[in-house]
């Protein structure tokens, strides 16, 4: 196998709670749009937690035959709507041996809708009554499974389930995959449908998510008035392949996956090590791949979900990967103050708005951004985005059982 080979992307696809296509997504993103409201999915008058960010107008019917709509959960559908887009704009199909073609695809928690209703049925109705597609529409593979099928991905196909994060693990392995020669193209991202009755009271009880009534005081990344994330749902996919192969077919180039790091804090099932020494070092290995220097612009999507502990230590790992000085001239925005947290799709999302922001040269804002707090003393771009001409692209994302990943981008350099 060769070895080194460089990664780009050459096609995004998107449904979210700003907009049912990447670019709807991204420009949403951009002009600051909230993506949280009241949650419409089941009745809160029980619950603490009222606001959400949810998928509107969303037909899966676009994308799946009726008995396939019946057969896969909201999170699967989610993603081959995504995969589709993604593989439709890259015109990677046919270019690309199937046996060379491969999906790694992230979720944090998978069908629980369908744990949900199935399990309803258990105790109200029988065991005669759960569905016999009960497990196949429940795992957390079976949205990798089914873009497989659909695209006819004979490689690896498989989840990455690492929390949140679970998308940027999921983008992470690809690049690996192709870079290492075990794939010349891989459909990649993240995809999450967790805004159910029991996600939200488990997290609610934790002490996890806001639970603010105010859509505009909710998901408050990196101010002093924040008290927790806001949960969303979605799914973002994009086509991964390697540089000489899209060059050859000149497929569109978003930009290029340079860098991963991929690390465990080892330290605590949810809180974060509190001198951030593994996602520092996540940071540190996504940036030596991707030969960072002092000269690069740098713009950060951070993690930032809004909660005290997590905002306050992404900051500490930010200054220790770039050194207090350069990590004050980075620009750093939480585009989850707009879509809510995605769970193990927020990587995948987050990875998007970093490509475009190389692309156009704008970075998104974190909304809702009054009350700086001290302690997150870094460029956070309040409330409106801001043109910067960056040179490199940073996603962090760090979940539960302290996993943590940095991705890494450029826009592409010729090599000739």
């Amino acid at each position: 196998m060769s070895e080194n080979r460089r990664v780009v992307v050459t096609g995004m696809g998107a449904v979210t709670p700003l907009g049912n296509t990447a670019h709807d997504t991204w420009e949403a993103m951009i002009s600051g749009k909230n993506g949280i409201a009241p949650i419409t999915l089941f009745d809160t008058e029980k619950f603490k937690a009222k606001l959400a960010a949810q998928v509107k107008d969303f037909d899966p019917g676009e994308y799946l035959e009726v008995n396939d709509v019946l057969r896969t959960d909201r999170y699967t559908q989610f993603a081959v709507a995504a995969a589709q887009q993604a593989v439709s704009e890259s015109g990677v199909e046919g270019t690309v041996e199937p046996e060379r073609f491969a999906v790694i695809f992230g979720t944090g928690i998978g069908g629980i809708g369908t744990f949900e209703n199935e399990n309803r049925k258990l105790l109200e109705r029988g065991p005669r009554r759960v569905s016999p597609l009960f497990v196949p529409m429940m795992i957390s593979n079976m949205a990798a499974g089914m873009i497989a099928i659909r695209h006819d991905c004979r490689g690896s196909a498989m989840p990455a389930v690492t929390a949140c994060a679970s998308g940027s693990n999921a983008i992470g392995e690809a690049m690996r995959l192709i870079r290492h020669g075990y794939a010349d193209a891989v459909i990649t991202g993240g995809a999450e449908a967790a805004v159910t009755p029991s996600a939200v009271a488990g997290f609610v009880n934790m002490q996890a998510l806001s639970v603010s009534e105010d859509p505009d005081a909710a998901s408050l990344p990196f101010d002093k008035r924040r008290g927790g994330f806001v949960i969303g749902e979605g799914a973002v996919a994009l086509v991964l392949e390697e540089y000489e192969h899209a060059k050859a077919r000149g497929a569109k180039i978003y930009g290029e996956v340079c860098g991963y790091g991929s690390t465990c804090d080892a330290h605590h099932i949810t809180a974060p090590h509190p001198e951030a020494r593994g996602g520092a070092r996540a940071m540190t290995d996504a940036m030596g791949e991707a030969g960072y220097t002092e000269s690069d612009i740098v713009y950060i999507n951070a993690h930032g979900t809004g909660t005290p502990m997590n905002d306050k230590v992404e900051t500490i790992a930010i200054k220790t990967a770039l050194g207090n000085e350069q990590a004050k001239k980075a620009y750093v925005s939480s585009t989850k103050s707009m879509t809510g947290h995605m769970l193990g799709a927020a990587g995948a999302i987050e990875a998007l708005a970093c490509l475009y922001a190389l692309n156009e040269g704008v970075i998104p804002p974190t909304i809702n951004l009054k009350e700086q707090d001290e302690v997150c003393d870094l460029n956070c771009v309040p409330n409106v985005a801001v043109k910067a001409e960056i040179t490199l692209a940073l996603s962090n994302s760090l979940g539960f059982g302290g996993h943590n990943a940095c991705l890494a981008f450029r826009k592409v350099q010729s090599d000739e």
